[in-house]
């Protein structure tokens, strides 16, 4: 009997009840897509991955720096080795996020619903600042300490100097190993979250797939291939 089958539909208690909420807001098929629309072959829609891909190798090689220490790593080879990595993941990592960053200003990335998904791409790169300049003040050799001094000069000028103590080693290192990181890595869940929710967006002029249709997870056509 039809009627029969409402409570059991609804049963599970709370956990229940979170679980089809969740799958209600989260769909599988947005989240883990399985094919993408055509313009994905644009190479403008590389970036995002790529800065993905760099701040992955940031946070491993800056986890293993965290725990060995500066010793380690001004001495060491491997620690030398490992440091590098962590620059230059870094300036990889700040270089694609520009050019994502521009790509998808010029695209006007933040239509059809993305606004959201521009500011928290937008503060995902101020984040990043942030930690990129504590980074600096934390690597403890002659370019660190004059950094750390013109800082000091410029922030006690606008009165949060002592707040943010920029010669304070232990509270700089706590910046740029815990907080700012944890806000960075919750911004980019939250901004992956959103592109998977509203999709990616199409280039300007080109017709948006409609909602639920096949056209807009078909996968990538072969040129010459009748539709």
């Amino acid at each position: 009997m039809t009627g029969a089958r409402g409570p059991e539909s609804a049963s599970g208690g709370w956990t229940g009840a979170v679980r089809r909420r969740a799958v209600a807001a989260l769909p599988p098929d947005k989240l883990l897509p399985d094919t993408q629309p055509a313009y994905m072959t644009s190479w403008l829609y590389v970036f995002g991955v790529l800065t993905l891909t760099s701040l992955i190798v940031v946070l491993a090689s800056g986890g293993v720096l965290a725990l060995k220490g500066p010793a380690w790593w001004h001495v060491s080879d491997t620690g030398k080795y490992v440091n590098s990595l962590h620059l230059w993941s870094v300036e990889l990592f700040m270089f694609f996020m520009v050019l994502h960053l521009w790509g998808k200003f010029f695209m006007a990335a933040w239509r059809g619903r993305r606004a959201l998904t521009w500011i928290t791409g937008v503060v995902c790169f101020l984040t990043s600042i942030g930690t990129a300049f504590t980074g600096y003040l934390v690597q403890q050799n002659f370019d660190s300490q004059w950094i750390a001094g013109q800082a000091k000069d410029g922030l006690n000028s606008v009165g949060i100097g002592a707040f943010f103590n920029v010669l304070d080693f232990g509270q700089m290192l706590m910046w740029h190993i815990v907080l700012l990181p944890f806000v960075l890595a919750l911004l980019t869940a939250w901004h992956l979250l959103l592109v998977r929710l509203r999709g990616i967006v199409p280039p300007i002029g080109a017709a948006a797939p409609a909602e639920g249709s096949r056209a807009a997870s078909a996968p990538l056509a072969a040129e010459g291939e009748a539709p």
